[in-house]
């Protein structure tokens, strides 16, 4: 779990939860009222895929609800794409789902290694 402060005010929260050994759920994305248009929604999004990619997966998965505007925008900003509803969302009509992936070239660099090593 991340908490976002400003002095010694916890104002935010997200937290990672594993979904499978190669693709990670953000969960939990929330900013008190008082402290939105600032940019933090942003900055935890960003630390939240930065400790995944660190922790070695390759894919963020998330749901909010379709009445999240600012969410969804925040997401689709943030390189986020629609995917259909997984898991326990799959039946929830309201639900949309998104994901990014966090190693794009991961084929390539493979191939990059194993091509210099020889």
């Amino acid at each position: 779990m991340l908490v976002a402060y400003i002095d010694e005010d916890p104002v935010g929260c997200g937290a990672l939860k594993e979904y499978d050994t190669t693709i990670i759920e953000i969960k939990r994305m929330y900013v008190h009222p008082n402290h939105r248009g600032k940019g933090l929604s942003k900055a935890i999004l960003m630390a939240l895929t930065t400790w995944a990619k660190e922790l070695g997966y390759l894919k963020c998965i998330l749901e909010t609800g379709e009445q999240m505007t600012e969410a969804i925008a925040l997401y689709k900003r943030n390189g986020f794409e629609i995917i259909p509803n997984y898991g326990q969302y799959a039946e929830i009509e309201d639900s949309i789902c998104f994901e990014k992936q966090l190693w794009k070239a991961l084929g390539s660099v493979k191939q990059t290694v194993s091509l210099s090593s020889k």
